[in-house]
């Protein structure tokens, strides 16, 4: 048995599933106050009558680390840099906390010069009086020598909660994107280890010992210690369990389709190639940060069915913030949601109230109320297809990315719609008439996250390390520590990574037979020494993200 979680902004969704398919399912609100009882709270529901020595693995998709980039709730973070000689880049860091030091390592990984003794004191000091909580430090070729940022961390270890280290999140040589990405996984990392902790203690409290996996942006699992360690891999875990969901409750069609996620807050908006989604290899760009975290494409846009609708200047106004639930079920202020039990295409807990609500604002602009509910639909509907036409020609006018391929000079033509969330059905057949194509939504549509998050397949990945300098190759992940020759490349590199990613799945238990895995990153560059050049080479490989077989 699996069981798979999605915590989204509005509510948390849980499934039990096995080989007979659903067992159990649960939607509750999300409390943003307290999200301990709020997961506690589900999976004890979610466990009424389940056999709990029976979950084999629990698996989740959540929006905590996205939603506290987007809202600026983060830790305040220092940045440590070594930029070295070159371009001078100039970087956007809230509270302006960034501080250099001297020394420099070529491009070689080579030593050119140090640090000063007393630089890491006096920016420990800085830092402390400008209640800084988490570091990031990040030299421009780090991950070809480490040691600056290691000396760094070590000196700042007992006095901040969080120290990142730029050759920890990312092999790639890209400088200013990784130093946004060890800034983001510093910032978020106080806010993720709370959130591990909650469900920890839910599940130690049920009594409950299975192995708990997050889902990344890019499909795959990572479990709950590494997610903690590297949170920044849980950016856009959501959108990634939608699509998952959407892939595996959707009929497969062999073609390019648009598929959307209509939450309570947002409108998560996907694209498949011949079936297969969009990718972004280079790595996500979140709250205006560019990042290397490897991410299925997707944008999303504020509106939702919890939206706040309102009229401002006699012109109508949905979102982009939820104020509450619908009036309809319980809540303050009107939605689309309401608009659409107004005319009738949604059951509600308090249709009166709704109705009552939405007459008196059509009232305003001297509407007829199912005039000003079907405004309300329109108008979102028409935001939705703006976005997606939007999107497309930035799609398009770049090459093309699939998790498969490259695909150059390929343009992206949605002939279909897929949609799943919360208003999926009730919404589908005014997104047909303003898109003017074929829309499907699946059976269980309200809860395909969950869905997704417990059918992603359970991926684990390796980093593997040779020095033919000094003739040692490592992979600390299956523990292979052992002697190559100087005539060892990056081919054979390449074939030992993915035959040892391989290898650590079977040993997750997971099938060779759906094991198939991926190169995600590759370098190999000389250390010229007198007349000899020896070469240092990474390889990143993982199990390639998909789908569970068997249920």
């Amino acid at each position: 048995m699996i069981i798979g979680i999605d915590m989204g902004g509005t509510n948390i969704d849980g499934v039990a599933l096995d080989e007979r398919g659903i067992i159990r399912q649960v939607k509750r609100p999300v409390d943003r106050s307290d999200y301990f009882n709020s997961i506690w709270n589900c999976i004890k529901e979610l466990l009424l009558g389940v056999k709990k020595e029976e979950i084999k693995r629990i698996q989740l998709s959540t929006t905590i680390s996205t939603n506290a980039i987007v809202e600026n709730r983060i830790s305040k973070t220092g940045v440590i840099l070594q930029r070295g000689p070159g371009l001078k880049w100039d970087f956007d860091i809230p509270g302006g906390c960034i501080a250099d030091v001297t020394g420099s390592v070529d491009h070689r990984g080579i030593p050119v010069s140090s640090e000063s003794a007393d630089e890491f004191s006096k920016i420990k000091e800085d830092f402390l009086n400008n209640s800084v909580e988490a570091v990031a430090v990040v030299g421009k070729f780090s991950t070809r020598n480490p040691d600056f940022e290691k000396r760094a961390a070590g000196y700042l270890q007992n006095n901040f909660k969080e120290i990142t280290m730029g050759h920890t999140v990312s092999g790639k040589l890209n400088f200013p994107r990784r130093v946004r990405t060890s800034y983001l996984n510093a910032a978020v990392h106080s806010t993720f280890k709370s959130f591990a902790k909650n469900i920890e203690e839910s599940l130690k409290r049920e009594g409950i010992t299975a192995p708990v996996y997050i889902l990344k942006a890019d499909g795959g699992t990572i479990d709950l210690e590494g997610a903690t360690a590297k949170p920044v891999e849980t950016i856009l875990s959501g959108p990634a369990a939608s699509l998952m969901g959407m892939t595996a409750l959707l009929n497969e069609k062999n073609t390019d389709r648009c598929l959307l996620d209509i939450g309570g807050t947002t409108t998560d908006i996907f694209f498949l190639v011949d079936g297969v989604s969009v990718f972004e290899p280079s790595g996500i760009e979140i709250g205006g940060h560019k990042t290397l975290v490897r991410a299925i494409y997707s944008t999303s846009i504020g509106l939702g069915g919890d939206s706040h609708v309102r009229i401002e200047e006699g012109k109508l106004k949905i979102g982009p913030e939820r104020m509450d639930h619908a009036i309809a079920f319980g809540g303050k202020y009107l939605t689309p949601t309401d608009a659409l039990v107004y005319l009738g295409d949604a059951k509600a807990e308090y249709p009166s109230e709704s109705a009552a609500a939405l007459e008196s604002m059509a009232e305003e602009i001297r509407l007829t109320p199912a005039e000003f509910a079907g405004m309300i639909i329109d108008n979102f509907c028409r935001s939705v297809r703006e976005t997606v036409e939007n999107t497309l020609k930035k799609i398009n006018s770049r090459p093309v990315y699939t998790i498969r391929e490259l695909l150059d000079g390929r343009s992206v033509k949605p002939r279909s719609i897929g949609v799943i969330g919360g208003p999926a059905k009730a919404i589908s057949k005014y997104l047909e008439r303003e898109f003017g194509m074929p829309i499907e939504y699946p059976e269980n549509h309200e809860i395909a996250n969950a869905i997704g998050a417990a059918l992603a397949r359970p991926t684990v990945e390796i980093n593997l390390l040779a020095d033919t300098d000094r003739e040692i190759l490592s992979i600390p992940e299956t523990g292979v520590y052992e002697k190559i020759d100087k005539r060892y490349d990056l081919k054979e590199a390449k074939e030992r990574a993915l035959k040892e990613a391989k290898l650590a799945g079977h040993a997750m238990g997971i099938s060779s037979a759906v094991s198939e895995t991926e190169i995600t990153e590759a370098s190999s560059f000389n250390m010229v020494k007198g007349y000899r050049a020896d070469k240092n080479i990474r390889v990143k490989a993982q199990i390639k993200p998909g789908l569970v077989a068997g249920i």
